[in-house]
């Protein structure tokens, strides 16, 4: 399907205006049938809705984060371009204080205002980005995760200014010669193209959680938030949390459990 150039910035006007719709919804009546999800094996993880709980008391080297982001960035086809001007993330560690900007105060205990965070798409239960969307190249899944169809993406990064978290990136130049080590089983990008962490849903089609779940040896703790008697369901029960930004009211589906090392 094709539109023209001043369609286009019509309805990219309506999204900037925050009309009370969407504006992909003038594009496609249809919702999302035709949008690419991965399709289970017999043995595929499923969810009614997916979430992650980071338990920061188990980070307590600069290994056990780059253990974890090597192990998505190396799956992914993450380029490394060698300078932040072009970098692509998927996921990274962030201050305290940045990550949770609301909940600094000069009062907290020292342990945890040193504490790095692990930063990723928060995979939100009402995301803005799928709201801005012009091509619906990123949506919601029914099971909670925010996709991104690279296909569809035209680069207008409507949804990098719709995300209050910087979850997303942006391919400034041509990724592929910049990936060390390529994974054949997973989709490069091109030029132009936004990207971010997809909770793995390759790996979760074929029964695997995510990568970064079984690289943090226990600090990350992936589910069924909608069940009652999932593993992060039962933690968020005994465990008090944070959720980056939640006054913002796109509920997100990463939890973090905040403690010095010696609650660990």
């Amino acid at each position: 399907m094709s539109i023209s150039r001043r369609d286009f910035l019509k309805i990219a006007g309506l999204s900037g205006l925050g009309i009370g719709f969407s504006a992909t919804d003038l594009l496609w009546k249809r919702g999302r049938a035709d949008a690419v999800e991965y399709m289970p094996s017999p043995k595929g993880l499923t969810a009614k809705r997916w979430a992650m709980v980071v338990d920061l008391r188990k980070f307590r080297t600069e290994e056990d984060y780059k253990r974890v982001i090597d192990a998505c960035h190396r799956i992914h086809n993450v380029p490394d371009f060698g300078n932040p001007k072009d970098e692509v993330k998927w996921i990274w560690t962030e201050t305290f204080e940045h990550a949770f900007p609301y909940q600094r105060n000069e009062y907290l205990p020292e342990g945890i205002q040193e504490k790095k965070a692990l930063l990723f798409c928060n995979h939100c239960d009402n995301p803005p980005c799928v709201r801005v969307c012009p091509t619906k190249a990123t949506f919601k899944r029914r099971d909670g995760i925010v996709a991104q169809d690279y296909h569809r993406c035209i680069g207008c990064r409507f949804c990098m200014a719709a995300c209050p978290f910087g979850s997303r990136s942006f391919n400034w130049r041509d990724p592929r010669p910049f990936i060390k080590e390529m994974n054949p089983e997973f989709p490069t990008r091109t030029k132009g193209v936004v990207e971010k962490c997809n909770f793995c849903v390759e790996r979760l089609a074929k029964g695997l959680k995510p990568a970064c779940v079984v690289a943090s040896n226990g600090g990350m703790i992936f589910g069924d938030l909608a069940d009652p008697d999932s593993e992060v369901r039962e933690i968020l029960k005994t465990h008090y949390t944070l959720r980056r930004k939640a006054e913002l009211g796109t509920r997100p589906s990463v939890f973090y459990i905040i403690g010095g090392e010696e609650d660990a």
